[in-house]
């Protein structure tokens, strides 16, 4: 299999989150694991240049987390916009810290003013639900909050809402309650199996559980993305020669070697990573003839079930390879 680096993004997890939601990707345990802030910043921005002369065709990306409740988030939307980051004009917006309606409000206000477009709100269910999904009480009445003084501050709010077997039957009165404060960008998706969402395999959603939402909502999930294992088995012209983003997770432990390497290396060394594990693994088409179930009526996206796929293969084969698709370390993403 091929794939050409398309980006790269550097990252530091070192800022935390309030919330500590059931399939949290990064596995957040409340502690930070990333380098430090105003050092990470400066490293991205000399990456960033050093790519625009080098590598323009390459995109570059900086991000922060656990959340994006960043202490100083003004000066850290102003310089994702400085280097053409997508987080200068989107911004997810879970795990905030709880602030009253008028810091909301002038938060939401000085966003704007610094160049961000859109805000994304994650509802995991109905209140309860949703509460003890995100790991904090009121953490869906401040989604509201926030989501009522964005629109005041004319920015774009979309919604997205995970679904499962145990909320399913939530969805309709979800939605309708959401349209009702205003939101017309909603997006329903089937959870990830990476970091804690492993946990949720078995509440996946199948096709008999859509029926439980009302056909004028279905269409807010892409069928063309969410599919069955029968529907991804009977696709003979799945692309196996995509692309790749190359992921540099800085850290305390290593951010001292990273920045003495030229970066010209750490991308050979990490492209090196992703093709040493990919090398050793059936393509997408050939682990759906080695393991799909065409009977198997659940939904999932490709890059998700493939890597459902390479977890049974490594384990069937007893395989010793450094995992690069963990989001919390130095690795790769791969994509059509």
């Amino acid at each position: 299999m091929t794939a050409k680096t398309a980006s790269v993004m550097v990252q530091t997890l070192c800022v935390p989150c309030q919330c500590h939601c059931r399939y949290c990707l990064l596995s957040w345990n409340g502690r930070t694991t990333g380098a430090d802030y105003a050092r990470s910043e400066a490293y991205a921005r000399r990456f960033h240049d050093w790519l625009q002369l080098h590598h323009p065709e390459v995109h570059f990306h900086f991000c922060f987390g656990y959340s994006m409740d960043h202490p100083d988030l003004i000066h850290a939307v102003d310089f994702q916009n400085s280097i053409g980051s997508v987080s200068g004009k989107v911004l997810m917006m879970n795990g905030m810290k709880f602030r009253s309606e008028a810091e909301t409000d002038l938060m939401m206000k000085n966003l704007r003013a610094h160049g961000l477009e859109t805000v994304n709100f994650t509802f995991y269910g109905y209140e309860p639900y949703h509460d003890a999904f995100a790991g904090r009480n009121g953490d869906f009445r401040y989604l509201l909050v926030m989501l009522k003084s964005a629109m005041h501050a004319d920015l774009n709010v979309t919604c997205g809402i995970p679904v499962t077997k145990e909320n399913v039957t939530q969805i309709n009165e979800l939605i309708e309650l959401l349209q009702n404060h205003g939101v017309k960008h909603l997006r329903l998706f089937v959870p990830h199996e990476e970091g804690r969402g492993e946990n949720l395999c078995n509440i996946r959603i199948s096709e008999d559980d859509l029926t439980l939402i009302r056909p004028e909502y279905r269409c807010f999930m892409n069928r063309v993305y969410f599919r069955t294992e029968r529907e991804w088995y009977m696709d003979q012209n799945l692309n196996e020669d995509g692309k790749r983003s190359l992921l540099i997770s800085l850290t305390t432990e290593n951010i001292d070697w990273i920045e003495a390497m030229p970066f010209e290396d750490i991308i050979h060394e990490t492209e090196q990573m992703d093709e040493t594990y990919y090398d050793k693994l059936p393509s997408f088409r050939k682990m759906l003839d080695l393991y799909g179930s065409p009977d198997d009526s659940r939904l999932y996206g490709a890059r998700d079930l493939y890597q459902h796929y390479q977890r049974v293969y490594i384990k069937d084969h007893g395989l010793h390879l450094r995992d690069v698709i963990d989001e919390r370390y130095c690795g790769s993403r791969r994509f059509d």
